[in-house]
């Protein structure tokens, strides 16, 4: 109970060993590093566990966690961070045997750089020879950015990053000439945008729980996706449902706008736009009796006792709407409507976002009626499209 964090490695001899860290949440204890012995098929622990490292014995260290076990020059070295997701840094440890002693070297920390609490990294070593360090940085709403440094050995301990003061702890880069591989294609960037014209979703699209089939269809209108409105409750929280179709957001400054035709089948139904953290907002259409308002609504601070508020309405001119929300460098969000696409108006305050339980905000799509409706409506999204407001 409480292990996290696992990695497997393969010894030179083929014995398999797993290390691993605790979650004091669930353990009662943490900052350890635990390895065992794998059976010979690799599918099952074959012993109890031994402590290799325990960061309470090591002055200023809590929260060590997310270790890689490699082997290099005769050397095991654990590469594992501590001190916290946004404030830590990363540390690596070295043996004569893999189960220790360790010397510990703290190689790559924040410093004087934008990049904060350097975390959960890997060793990864091109076909040309060129080694590199893979981790991520948490950015609040905008998630963990992963980045790339570069990685040198210098007696037979990594140098990360860029070390100016000579002292051995290295700070990361922004810029950097890349690794020197053959990329076929060339660049890869995630989609952002999606005209829906294909026969399944994009990679960059994800739903709040495993997926059903009948939430939605890229056949039932040509070009566009449908949502078929699941029921829930008026004090459900869009967080807390599955059928919430988000993509993480693209990096700072931008706009998302869609174009959105609601078929609400009974009162109360709605579906919009939404930017969806554990504080959420979403713009969008709502049948109210038999008519359909455009409303912004807002649920702050995510728990049991959160309500969905709605902020701000004003009557829909019919059932066909662009939406749009655009977000700048601090993650603030303005929602605003068109009834053509053309000229947009704001409509409700702004909304901060923030980031969910381990992920940053996303912006997604959902439609929505209550459980009390005869029938269920659906909704029709057009396209969404992303572009960036930085000029890029």
């Amino acid at each position: 109970r409480g292990l996290i964090d696992p990695c497997p490695f393969c010894d030179d001899d083929g014995r398999g060993v797993l290390v691993h860290a605790w979650a004091r949440s669930r353990a009662g204890f943490a900052n350890v590093l635990t390895l065992h012995r794998l059976s010979d098929d690799g599918l099952q622990v074959a012993d109890a566990g031994t402590k290799i490292i325990d960061g309470d014995a090591i002055p200023g260290y809590r929260t060590l966690e997310g270790p890689k076990l490699y082997k290099r020059n005769g050397y095991y070295y654990v590469f594992a961070p501590a001190g916290g997701v946004k404030e830590g840094w990363q540390s690596v440890f070295r043996a004569r045997s893999i189960t220790g002693p360790y010397q510990d070297r703290r190689v790559l920390e924040q410093g004087g750089t934008e990049v904060n609490g350097p975390h959960q990294g890997a060793w990864v070593t091109t076909a040309s020879g060129e080694d590199w360090f893979l981790h991520f940085q948490d950015r609040e709403a905008f998630g963990r950015v992963v980045h790339l440094q570069p990685l040198v050995w210098r007696d037979d301990w990594p140098l990360i990053g860029r070390d100016d003061d000579g002292d051995g702890r290295g700070e990361p880069v922004l810029v950097h000439e890349k690794p020197s591989v053959r990329l076929d294609p060339p660049v890869a960037v995630l989609a952002l945008s999606d005209e829906f014209a294909a026969a399944r979703l994009g990679p960059q699209w994800q739903w709040e729980a495993n997926p059903d089939a009948s939430w939605y269809s890229l056949g039932a209108r040509s070009g566009q996706l449908r949502l078929i409105s699941q029921r829930a409750a008026a004090d459900d929280r869009l967080w807390s449902l599955p059928n919430v179709l988000s993509e993480r957001l693209p990096g700072p400054a931008f706009r998302a706008t869609t174009k959105l035709q609601l078929a609400a089948a009974g009162d109360g139904e709605r579906a919009g736009l939404v930017v969806l953290g554990t504080d959420y907002a979403w713009i969008g259409l709502r049948r109210v009796g038999e008519r359909l308002e455009l409303q912004q609504a807002v649920c702050r601070k995510a728990g049991e006792s959160a309500t969905e508020e709605v902020v701000a309405r004003t009557p829909a001119s019919g059932a066909v709407v662009w939406l749009r929300v655009e977000v700048d460098e601090q993650a603030l969000c303005q929602f605003s409507f068109s009834p053509d696409g053309k000229a947009f108006a704001p409509l409700g305050p702004g909304f901060q976002a923030v980031p969910g339980r381990w992920v940053g905000a996303r912006v997604g799509l959902f439609a929505l009626a209550r459980p009390e409706a005869p029938a269920a409506g659906h909704a029709d999204f057009d396209w969404i499209r992303v572009t960036s407001l930085r000029g890029e």
